[in-house]
């Protein structure tokens, strides 16, 4: 219930604006050829920037048990690429996001969300959005 609750207050102050910009920078991403392998990445983040609170960010070797183009040398190189073009700065707006929001005592679980975000937003390339239990 309180997860619930969470993510409702998240969703209205906020997290509806944060999942719809991570759509769209996807779709921008998609009609670019180049863009392509990144549409997919900016998508599970979307997901998870609309309703955070009972998921998590890891590594998709962790779920599969297993290595994939994502998780090795290519997805480095699709990670740094990233990062170069774009992905620091996303952090960046995260990051602040999230200075602002720990000022007070109730917004600290959001801080910490939008810190995740933050790690997400500076390599998205392998990583994959679980439940938690």
């Amino acid at each position: 219930m309180i997860r619930f609750l969470l993510n409702i207050l998240w969703f209205i102050c906020g997290g509806f604006i944060s999942g719809c910009l991570w759509l769209l920078g996807g779709a921008l991403l998609a009609i670019t050829i180049v863009g392509l392998p990144y549409t997919g990445a900016a998508w599970r983040i979307a997901g998870f920037a609309f309703w955070p609170f009972g998921k998590e960010i890891v590594p998709r070797e962790i779920v599969t048990g297993q290595g994939d183009l994502g998780t090795g040398g290519l997805g480095c190189v699709l990670n740094v690429i990233w990062f170069l073009l774009g992905g620091w700065y996303i952090a960046l707006a995260h990051l602040i996001a999230a200075v602002a929001e720990a000022v007070t005592i109730i917004g600290i679980p959001f801080a910490i969300k939008d810190l995740q975000l933050a790690v997400v937003a500076l390599a998205p390339i392998g990583r994959t959005v679980v439940v938690k239990r």
